[in-house]
């Protein structure tokens, strides 16, 4: 007699999630504090109930879910996958390491053609990884005008070498001191973060650093112990912003090596992605290979979720289709968009639509009138992710128009 699961049925009692953080040096303690608060609100709005546990034995950052949501109970068990201290070693930079990382990057982007590629893609992002190069060399120009000014004024004020010397000591002290004072008040401007962001994806011309392939190794272990846990019906993978990167190439390895034949459902679900920033690059050819495989697989349900209103996210961009490695037979990515003018209030929507940094965590949060899109069901809710968006028709509005310059996969 066949046994009927949960790759029959779609329903699921027990749930284990991996959350892949993008580029961000708090992944040990922003994301459960966004479940933890948000997760209620969700629910309370809905209609379901949801409570948010302690960290499951054997996981060393994440936290339990028990949930009931339309007359099921459901466990779910999320374990954040973290990369936060190499995110950390790249970040920590002196300024002037930070000023000589900002033209190198910058010069990859543009000698590649990325850069206007990407401006052709999504004019958003494209103009948010401008934005730290704008703003450094706004602060340097202003820290260097405040220096000259003041040696000006001290070499007027001093006769002959003594005051010209003391005039340039003063200058350079008051434009570092500025320099100082600016990285240092970087969580208002974001300025240096957004900088060792882009540098890091850039910094190999799109290929991945050693260490980061090491890590993402361990993770593919993690999740191919979970497909073979007894008693597990969905392993659900979430890749945020550049954590959807990583995403695609764990999936694409545990993939190509064979997924066990009785485990759980293996799901995929990307939010927020910044894909073509690193597809687009010369040397991220084994990114290219792997979304090309990926998207081709049945043994996973791909949904790429996005909104038009997150100016840091490439929305709606199939990022297969537009790096321009799709194959014959693509299934994947649904491409999806979860339109924040549809699903917050009007109210909420005028108080943050312009808080684009908050708005690219948005798809963690709770909304107001969340559609068919409701990040606390998908994680904790009854349903696999194919069942829940199986017959669902992709965003009318998704952009496929093949657009990279470089194309050759690893």
């Amino acid at each position: 007699m066949t046994q009927v699961g949960p790759r029959d049925t779609g329903r699921v009692r027990r749930r284990r999630v991996f959350y892949i953080p993008g580029f961000d040096p708090l992944q040990t303690r922003r994301y459960r504090q966004f479940y933890r608060q948000e997760g209620p609100q969700q629910a309370a709005i809905s209609g379901y109930g949801l409570e948010v546990g302690a960290k499951p034995a054997g996981i060393a950052h994440g936290w339990s879910v028990a949930a009931q949501i339309d007359g099921e109970e459901v466990r779910s068990e999320v374990e954040v996958l973290v990369w936060a201290d190499i995110i950390g070693s790249s970040m920590r930079r002196t300024i002037p390491a930070t000023y000589a990382q900002m033209l190198r990057t910058a010069w990859i982007y543009v000698a590649s053609g990325a850069l206007f590629r990407l401006g052709r893609l999504r004019k958003g992002p494209t103009l948010a990884a401008l934005y730290p190069v704008v703003m450094l060399t706004l602060q340097a120009l202003l820290a260097g005008l405040a220096g000259w000014g003041i040696g000006l004024g001290v070499a007027a004020l001093l006769p002959g070498m003594v005051g010209i010397g003391l005039g340039l000591l003063a200058g350079a002290a008051l434009g570092w001191t500025l320099l100082r004072l600016f990285q240092r008040a970087d969580h208002r401007f974001l300025a240096y973060y957004l900088m060792h962001d882009y540098a890091f994806s850039a910094r190999h011309w799109g290929a991945y650093p050693p260490r980061l392939d090491r890590r993402m190794a361990e993770f593919g272990t993690r999740i191919r112990a979970a497909l073979e846990e007894e008693g597990v019906d969905e392993v659900l993978v979430v890749g945020h912003s550049s954590g959807a990167i990583l995403g695609v190439t764990i999936l694409a390895d545990l993939l190509r090596a064979g997924l066990p034949e009785r485990g759980a459902v293996l799901s995929f679900l990307t939010l927020g992605q910044v894909v073509p920033m690193v597809s687009f690059l010369p040397e991220a050819k084994r990114l290219r290979a792997d979304l090309a495989y990926l998207s081709a697989q049945d043994a996973v349900t791909w949904v790429d979720v996005t909104a038009p209103g997150d100016g840091c996210a490439f929305a709606l961009c199939d990022p297969v289709a537009v790096t321009g490695v799709a194959p014959e037979g693509k299934r994947w990515p649904l491409v999806l968009s979860c339109a924040f003018t549809q699903t917050f209030s009007p109210e909420r929507w005028r108080t943050m639509r312009f808080r684009w940094f908050r708005l690219h965590f948005q798809y963690m949060c709770a909304f107001d009138r969340p559609g068919d899109y409701d990040y606390f069901r998908i994680t904790a809710g009854p349903l696999t992710l194919g069942a829940r968006y199986r017959g669902r028709a992709a965003s009318k509005s998704r952009i496929e128009r093949p657009l990279s310059g470089h194309r050759s996969m690893a």
